[in-house]
C-alpha cells in the first residue's frame, strides 16, 4: 500500500467535488448540484419510483458512477467515509421528484441510517415525495449473528445486487410496494466477505499502521476498519478463498448462514475490487472463487459481475458477494428469469458492466435545479397550529439558554468519553435557534413555523445527536399535525405527548440505541414514556433528571466512548443525554414561571 499522492498535502474532502465535476463533465446525461455534492440523470422519469442511494466518498464507482437510466436516480455524497448531511439528501430528492414515492437505498451505517431517516421524516413532513422508504442493505457475514444483532450487518458491496435490480424495476415503472419488496427480498438473499492486505491511505492524512507483511485480514470493511479475523500466517491464496467461501456457504454455521445455498439455486456472484488490485490479481480470485464454489459447495453462478463496484480509497483488497435469486424470487413472489432481466437491462450508470446492446439515449435538454437550504414547506393558514408568542418565546428561549449554560460541563464531559464536540454542537444549535426566536420566529404563535425552522438549525448540528433530534423533530411535526387534523380542536398537553410517543416510535426505526445504552435515548425514552402516561410535563422532566444522572453508572454501547480507555470507570454522565435534559429543564421552568 501507497501513501504518495498526486495530491499529497490536499484535504481529502477537497478532492471529492473535482471528482464529481469531472465525472459530470465526461458523462452529459448527469448533473451535478456542487453545493450539496449530488449527482442527478438528467432523463430521470417523475412518473416512476426514484431509487436514490448515496454515502462517504472514497468508495467511487460507488454511489455516483452507478446514476443513470435503470438504475439510481440521484445520489449524495459525503465525504471521506463520512455520511452525507440531511440537506444533502433532501437535495438528491428534490433533483429526482417521484409522484409515485421514493426509496433511499442506503448501506447499514450508523451516520447513514440516521441522515437518510432524518431526511425520509423532512420529505413526509413537508410534503416532498408521496410516499418514502428507507432501506437499509445489509451483507457482511464477518461479524456474524452474536455481535451484529443490535445494529444489524454492515453493509459491503454486495448491495449493488438489490439496488441494480430495483433500479430497473423502477425504470419500468414497478409500483413502488413492488420495488420495496423486491428491495427487501433481494438484500435479504446477500452475504458478503472481505479481505485486505493493508489499509487504505487517505491523502492529506496521516499514514495508518501497516500490517505486518505475513498478516492478511478476513472481514476487512471499507472504511479502514482493523478487521475481523487475522489470519498469520499468510496463507496460500487457494486456502484464503477457501476460508472466505466457507463463512458465506457454510449451513452449519449458526453465527454466519445467513443465505441458504441449495443445489440449482441461480446465484449471483460479485467479486469487489478494493481500489488497490491490478485487474490481473482481482481476474485469478474471481477464478478461484469459481472454481472452488463448484467443486465444494455444488454453486455454479448464472451470472458474474467482478471489478470496482465499492472501493476503499487505494486498499489492497477484495470482496466476494453471494446472492440467493432463487429464493429472492421466492420471497417477493417474482420469477427469477423476471429478476435475471432486471439485473441485466442496460443502463446508462457509467459505471455499470453492460453486456448487452447500447441503451437508446434520451435527447431531452437537461433541467435546471437550484436548492435552497432555508426553503421552508408552504401549509395553508387554515392548517397551521397556534400558541402564546409570549409564552412559545418564553419556553423555547430557556431550555435553549439552559443548554448553553452547560456546554463546558458537556465539552468536559465529552472529551474524556466521546469526541469532544457534543458541548460546542449543542450550543450552536441553541444559539441557532435563539436566534431565530430574536428574528420574531414565535410572534404569530405559529408552532409549525417554529417547527420547521427549528428543524432548519438542527439541520446543521451534524453528528449522531443532530440526525437523532432531526429526525424526532420531523416525526414529531408529522404526528402533531396529523392529531390536530384528527382531533378538530388546538393541542392540549396530552396531544403534544401523544405526538412525541408517535415521534419516538418512528426514531426508534433508525437507530438500534435504547434505553440503558448510555445515549440519548436513556432520557428521551423514559420522557417520552412518562409524558405518554401522565400527559404532565413537569413531572416527566422530574424523571428525565434522574435518567440522567443515572447515565453515569452506564457502560457506553455506541460510538467512541464505548471502546476508548479513558472511559472505563469514569462516572460522569452521558453528554447528549444531558444536554437533553438541559433543554427541558429549561422550558419546565419558564411554563412555571409563566403561568405564575
Amino acid at each position: 500500500m501507497s501513501d504518495k499522492h498526486f495530491f499529497p498535502e490536499t484535504a481529502a474532502n477537497t478532492l471529492v467535488p473535482r471528482y464529481l465535476r469531472a465525472l459530470t463533465a465526461a458523462n452529459p446525461h448527469l448533473s451535478l448540484i456542487e453545493s450539496e455534492r449530488v449527482v442527478y440523470s438528467t432523463h430521470h422519469d417523475p412518473s416512476t419510483v426514484s431509487v436514490i442511494s448515496g454515502g462517504g466518498s472514497g468508495h467511487e464507482p460507488g454511489w455516483s458512477g452507478f446514476v443513470g437510466e435503470g438504475a439510481l436516480s440521484a445520489v449524495a455524497c459525503g465525504d471521506i467515509f463520512a455520511s452525507p448531511s440531511t440537506k444533502q439528501v433532501l437535495a438528491a430528492m428534490k433533483a429526482a421528484p417521484s409522484t409515485e414515492g421514493t426509496l433511499l437505498m442506503i448501506t447499514n451505517y450508523t451516520g447513514d441510517k440516521l441522515h437518510f431517516g432524518l431526511a425520509a421524516e423532512r420529505a413526509k413532513a413537508e410534503g416532498l415525495s408521496k410516499k418514502v422508504a428507507v432501506i437499509p442493505l445489509t451483507d457482511d457475514v464477518s461479524l456474524g449473528r452474536s455481535k451484529s444483532s443490535v445494529v444489524g450487518r454492515r453493509g459491503l458491496p454486495g448491495h449493488v445486487i438489490p439496488m441494480k435490480i430495483v433500479g430497473a424495476a423502477a425504470a419500468n415503472k414497478y409500483s413502488f410496494e413492488r420495488c420495496v419488496d423486491l428491495a427487501k427480498a433481494v438484500n435479504s438473499q446477500v452475504v458478503s466477505i472481505g479481505s485486505a492486505l493493508d489499509h487504505c491511505h487517505v491523502p492529506g492524512r496521516q499514514k495508518h499502521e501497516s500490517l505486518p507483511a505475513d498478516v492478511v485480514v478476513v472481514g476487512a470493511g471499507i472504511h479502514n476498519e482493523p478487521g475481523a479475523q487475522r489470519l498469520t500466517p499468510f496463507p496460500p491464496v487457494e486456502d484464503l478463498i477457501s476460508y472466505c467461501l466457507k463463512l458465506l456457504c457454510d449451513q452449519n454455521d449458526s453465527e454466519r448462514a445467513f443465505v441458504e445455498f441449495n443445489a440449482g439455486d441461480e446465484v449471483v456472484l460479485l467479486v469487489n475490487n478494493y481500489g488497490g488490485l491490478s485487474n490481473l490479481e482481482l481476474g485469478a480470485l474471481t477464478d478461484e472463487a469459481i472454481t472452488q464454489l463448484g467443486s465444494k459447495w455444488n454453486i455454479n453462478p448464472t451470472r458474474i459481475l467482478s471489478g470496482h463496484f465499492e472501493t476503499s480509497l487505494n486498499a489492497p483488497g477484495f470482496s466476494i458477494s453471494l446472492c440467493n435469486l432463487t429464493l429472492a424470487s421466492q420471497e417477493s413472489s417474482t420469477k427469477v428469469a423476471e429478476l435475471l432481466d432486471l439485473l441485466d437491462s442496460r443502463t446508462s450508470a457509467v459505471h455499470w458492466p453492460n453486456i448487452s446492446a447500447p441503451i437508446k439515449q434520451n435527447n431531452s435538454s437537461p433541467t435546471s435545479i437550484e436548492t435552497n437550504g432555508t426553503d421552508r414547506p408552504k401549509f395553508l393558514a387554515e392548517d397551521d397550529i397556534k400558541a402564546d408568542p409570549n409564552l412559545l418565546d418564553a419556553i423555547i428561549r430557556a431550555g435553549c439558554k439552559a443548554a448553553i449554560a452547560a456546554e463546558p460541563d458537556l465539552t468536559n464531559w465529552d472529551m474524556v468519553m466521546g469526541d469532544g464536540d457534543c458541548g460546542e454542537a449543542v450550543q450552536g444549535v441553541s444559539e441557532a435557534i435563539i436566534k431565530n426566536l430574536d428574528s420574531g420566529i414565535a410572534k404569530k404563535g405559529s408552532i409549525l413555523e417554529f417547527l420547521f425552522s427549528t428543524t432548519d438549525a438542527v439541520d446543521d448540528m451534524g453528528g449522531s445527536l443532530g440526525a437523532i433530534l432531526g429526525i424526532l423533530l420531523s416525526a414529531f411535526t408529522s404526528s402533531l399535525q396529523e392529531l390536530v387534523k384528527t382531533k378538530g380542536s388546538p393541542p392540549d398537553s396530552s396531544t403534544y405527548a401523544q405526538a412525541l410517543a408517535q415521534a419516538v416510535t418512528i426514531l426508534k426505526k433508525y437507530t438500534g440505541a435504547r434505553e440503558g445504552d448510555r445515549t440519548v435515548m436513556d432520557v428521551l425514552l423514559p420522557f417520552s414514556d412518562a409524558f405518554a402516561e401522565t400527559s404532565d410535563f413537569h413531572a416527566a422532566v422530574q424523571v428525565a433528571k434522574e435518567k440522567a444522572e443515572g447515565t453515569r453508572y452506564l457502560k457506553a454501547k455506541f460510538g467512541r466512548a464505548s471502546y476508548v480507555a479513558e472511559a472505563q470507570g469514569q462516572e460522569l454522565p452521558d453528554p447528549g443525554a444531558w444536554a437533553f435534559y438541559e433543554w427541558l429543564k429549561g422550558m419546565s421552568r419558564a411554563i412555571k414561571l409563566f403561568n405564575s
